[in-house]
C-alpha cells in the first residue's frame, strides 16, 4: 500500500517506521517545511493518508485529501467543534475518513473499561467521579482528545455529569479534568470515584508511541476500499 504521511514529527517518523516493516511505501511526507506539497496531485499517488497535525491545519488538510479522493486516516485533535462540517466534506466528496482520539489498542480496550465502570456507578451519589490525563510537554491541546473521549463517554452514563472543565467545578454536574504536562511522558489516564471511605480507579499508562503509530498504520489498512465514517470501534469490533 503506497501511503501519505502529512505530519513528519515524533509521530510520523514512528509511523513512517512501523509501515515500512509492515510492507507498505510511503510515496509523500509533508511537514512545516513543504506544505505547498499537499496537493491533490501529489496525494493522487497514495492509496491513503495518515495525518497527525496541529487543530489550526487540520480541517484544510482533511479538505485536500477528501477532494483528491484518497481515504484520510486522523489522530489529530482539538478540532471536534467542526465535526459536522468534516463529515458533510466526506460526503460531498464519498469520501473515507478514519478518525480516532486515541489508535493504542490498549486505549481502547480502556474506554470499553470505562463505560463498563460507569454502569456500575450510575446511580452510587455517594461517589464523585474525575479524571486526570498526563502528556509530554510538546502537546498543545488540554485536556487530551482521548481524556474529551473518556468524559463523553461518562456523562452519556452517568446522570450527575453533563460537562467538564479544567478548573475547580462549579457545580456538582462539571467534573474537573487535571491536565499535566511533563517532560517526556507519551501519555497517562486515571479516572477516579471516590467516597467519603475509598476510592476506585482505573488507569492506563503508555510505555512508548509505537502502541499509537502501528494502530495508526492498522487504521490505514482496515480503510483502504471502504467509504464513509470509521472509528476503532469498527477496526476492533467493539
Amino acid at each position: 500500500m503506497k501511503i501519505a504521511l502529512i505530519g513528519y514529527g515524533k509521530m510520523g517518523k514512528t509511523i513512517e517506521q512501523i509501515a515500512k516493516e509492515r510492507g507498505h511505501e510511503i510515496v509523500l511526507t509533508i511537514d512545516i517545511n513543504n506544505q505547498d506539497e499537499l496537493t491533490v496531485e501529489n496525494l493522487k499517488k497514495a492509496d491513503v493518508a495518515i495525518e497527525f497535525t496541529i487543530p489550526a491545519s487540520a480541517i484544510a488538510n482533511y479538505e485536500v485529501c477528501l477532494k483528491s479522493g484518497v481515504p484520510v486516516v486522523s489522530g489529530t485533535t482539538g478540532w471536534l467543534d467542526k465535526k459536522e462540517d468534516v463529515i458533510k466534506m466526506m460526503n460531498d466528496n464519498d469520501g473515507t475518513f478514519f478518525y480516532a482520539s486515541n489508535f493504542s489498542l490498549g486505549v481502547n480496550l480502556f474506554f470499553a473499561l470505562n463505560k463498563r465502570l460507569a454502569k456500575l456507578m450510575e446511580g452510587r451519589s455517594e461517589y464523585d467521579v474525575r479524571m486526570e490525563e498526563v502528556h509530554h510537554t510538546q502537546k498543545l491541546d488540554a485536556p487530551s482528545g482521548t481524556a474529551i473521549t473518556l468524559a463523553e463517554d461518562l456523562f452519556d452514563i452517568l446522570p450527575s455529569k453533563n460537562s467538564w472543565t479544567l478548573d475547580e467545578p462549579k457545580s456538582e454536574s462539571e467534573m474537573n479534568i487535571k491536565a499535566i504536562r511533563e517532560r517526556q511522558v507519551p501519555g497517562i489516564h486515571r479516572i477516579r470515584y471516590e467516597s467519603d471511605i475509598d476510592y476506585i480507579e482505573i488507569e492506563h499508562s503508555a510505555k512508548s508511541r509505537h502502541g499509537f503509530a502501528l494502530g495508526a498504520v492498522l487504521a490505514a489498512e482496515f480503510s483502504f476500499g471502504k467509504k464513509g465514517m470509521l472509528t476503532m470501534n469498527d477496526l476492533l469490533n467493539i
